[in-house]
């Protein structure tokens, strides 16, 4: 039976651009809404007509993430439509997730409403921080208690949402970091996405920590910061499904599971990557990124995609472990080499594999057919993958 197909809808407009951000958004005096709103609209019918003539021909789509830049900035109608159209090109399943980013403004917390009559049943809220002082160091466009009265806002509207947080930020003590996340877990306690502040190129950190404006904790200190996380929330009945992210049993994110579990996943929008399986042949896809030359291939010829890249078994044998160790429940090596057409034994290697066996960072568990990190090693997964995997 063909797995369902997640969804991926990439709005790359923001209000102002991060300075730690390195992700495909854009900042415009005026957001062409209905332009591209109509564009994504026609990518999708576009990439529904490749997979098939009619409906019963493709796979049913399970989860819709609607991500960006700031998709919140997103006219509902679009949402609306975009889901819509989902529903009737594909069709959804009947617990489908259907997941929008907002941030804590008080102009984005004023439509959530509007996009839960959308169609939207989950919440991912960009808190950042709730201090004061590192909300302003991040450049976001709002303050602690806009951030929190989103959280109670989204609350009374969504029965499922997430909040994000960053840690590791100039001059965090553990005292401090207890105290945040206990206030954001109070207020809701689901799901947490969690990411370390790290220097990406080309963004502004980059050139203020050349400049040694500041400094970032040690990885000893981003360590304790990074296991002091796992200790709040599991008091708050959230566990480390992930290693950036934590929810209650039940809550986690079906859509990011798509991802880490290596299924196929379509990508419309700028810049917006995919998997797709046609045939037993896997291709990666992506799409310009450039929102305006995106824009105008869409309207000449119904895609802004590049060409596709086929993956060999190997390129998915390295895909799939990269992704699938990053999850605390591992890899099904049946699944694996069902996916790649190899066994992890003939893509890691051997002596590196035994090393972390016996080390406790990797347990191989023949009887229930997993291979998976310990916390210990998820801890050190880039490097332990670095030298595993072939």
């Amino acid at each position: 039976m063909e797995e369902p197909l997640a969804l991926y809808v990439h709005w790359p407009f923001c209000l102002s651009k991060c300075p730690y951000c390195d992700f495909n958004s854009h900042v415009r005096d005026e957001i062409p809404r209905a332009r591209f709103g109509a564009a994504l609209r026609r990518e999708l019918a576009h990439e529904a007509a490749r997979m098939g003539d009619d409906r019963a021909e493709r796979p049913t789509i399970s989860s819709i993430f609607f991500g960006g830049g700031t998709p919140s900035l997103m006219a509902p109608e679009t949402v609306a439509g975009l889901i819509d159209d989902a529903r009737m090109l594909f069709g959804l399943t009947d617990n489908v997730e259907i997941t929008l980013e907002a941030n804590p403004t008080s102009v984005e917390t004023g439509r959530l409403r509007a996009f839960g009559d959308a169609g939207v049943n989950r919440i991912s809220v960009g808190v950042q921080s709730l201090d004061a002082e590192a909300l302003r160091f991040l450049g976001r466009e709002h303050d602690a208690p806009q951030a929190m009265a989103a959280l109670e806002t989204a609350r009374s509207l969504f029965d499922r949402i997430s909040f994000d947080l960053i840690y590791a930020r100039p001059g965090q003590d553990a005292a401090a970091w207890r105290t945040e996340l206990e206030t954001a877990l109070s207020l809701v306690s689901d799901h947490l996405s969690l990411y370390q502040l790290t220097i990406e190129p080309g963004t502004k950190f980059e050139s203020l920590y050349r400049q040694g404006r500041f400094r970032l904790p040690g990885g000893d200190e981003a360590a304790r910061l990074y296991e002091l996380t796992a200790e709040v929330a599991g008091r708050h009945g959230l566990l480390g499904y992930e290693i950036s992210n934590y929810a209650r049993p039940g809550a986690e994110s079906r859509h990011n599971l798509t991802y880490w579990r290596y299924g196929d996943y379509l990508g419309i929008g700028p810049g917006a990557h995919g998997r797709l399986t046609r045939n037993g042949v896997t291709c990666a896809t992506r799409r310009h990124r450039a929102p305006e030359p995106w824009a105008e291939r869409v309207e000449r010829t119904g895609t802004g995609a590049h060409a596709e890249e086929r993956l060999d078994d190997r390129d998915r044998a390295r895909e799939m472990l990269l992704m699938g160790l990053r999850l605390a429940e591992g890899i099904s090596t049946t699944r694996f080499a069902r996916r790649t057409g190899m066994t992890v034994h003939d893509a890691t290697d051997a002596d590196i594999m035994a090393a972390a066996v016996e080390e406790r960072y990797l347990v191989a568990d023949p009887a229930r057919q997993t291979l998976r990190a310990t916390a210990a090693g998820r801890l050190r997964l880039e490097s332990l993958l670095a030298a595993l995997v072939l």
